[in-house]
């Protein structure tokens, strides 16, 4: 053996002995809640592929003895399943783009614009997040169909096009700015809107990022909404395409369920890990001047 890598041998068993109970606790602690948020989704994933006699059997296993593909032959041929899928990205993606252009508009006016009645409108706009959803869920019905927009883009999207917590995230990030960009700004004779546009939003982007991923998760997983304004199958999304797999007299084919949640995880995982380090640097920046 060389000296270098008796050298390199010696230097990991001495970073070794210098580790502190503590850091060995926390790093065992890690591991075990790491291991208890990842078992659904290894539980999802391998129950895709388990036959039915598998996973109906008791006592249950983890491992599938004989791993199948004919629950995902299931989801793609009892479903529109590209419609589905389609819907979704159309669904969560329109959510997002036009949540993003208006609560940063809004987060802009209200966190570096003077104005009467700013700090009114902010209490207005924070209030609303403590009425239920449920409340305003069949007022807003009744105006999406007198609309017309029932089982349409336009009904699914046009009614969160913005958002209480979007527009209060944006605004704390955009308080941390400093506010001599904007007066140095003004004195070259830029106006507010080429302020936003070229100055805030270019520094705000892990912000908008981060907005972004949950908006994106929150719209693409939800079910209640698809469900309430859309009654053609068409017109649904890959949530709530799902509740479409129950079997005659309820009976729920878990094995397909697993397979179709599996296939409906998948852009989520995907977009995260094309975000996840300005995703990351916005959480480990949060608070920093």
């Amino acid at each position: 053996m060389s000296t270098a890598a008796v050298k390199r041998n010696r230097q990991r068993l001495q970073k070794l002995r210098e580790l502190r109970p503590s850091t060995v606790l926390a790093t065992v602690a890690l591991i075990i809640v790491s291991a208890i948020v990842l078992l659904p989704i290894v539980i999802i994933v391998l129950t895709a592929f388990k036959p039915v006699a598998e996973v109906n059997a008791y006592p249950p296993s983890l491992l599938p003895d004989a791993w199948t593909l004919d629950n995902l032959k299931t989801v793609t041929s009892e479903l529109p399943f590209l419609r589905l899928v389609g819907n979704s990205f159309v669904f969560a993606g329109g959510v997002t783009a036009f949540a993003l252009v208006f609560d940063s508009l809004a987060a802009y006016a209200l966190a570096r614009m003077d104005f009467k009645g700013r700090k009114v409108l902010l209490i207005a706009i924070i209030a609303t997040l403590m009425i239920p959803f449920q409340a305003t869920l069949i007022p807003l019905y009744q105006l999406v169909a007198d609309l017309g927009w029932v089982n349409t883009y336009t009904g699914l999207i046009a009614p969160r096009a913005a958002d209480a917590f979007g527009i209060f995230f944006l605004r704390q990030f955009f308080l941390a700015l400093p506010r001599d960009i904007d007066a140095a700004a003004r004195i070259d004779g830029a106006g507010e809107f080429r302020i936003f546009r070229s100055i805030v939003l270019p520094n705000a982007v892990p912000a908008l990022l981060t907005l972004g991923l949950f908006t994106f998760v929150n719209n693409w997983n939800d079910l209640l909404w698809p469900l309430v304004f859309t009654t053609d199958a068409e017109m649904g999304t890959i949530t709530s395409g799902l509740t479409l797999l129950t079997g005659p007299s309820g009976i729920v084919p878990h094995g397909v369920m697993m397979a179709g949640s599996l296939i409906a995880i998948l852009p989520l995982v995907i977009a995260f890990l094309f975000i996840q380090r300005r995703f990351i640097e916005n959480i480990a920046t949060t608070g920093l001047k």
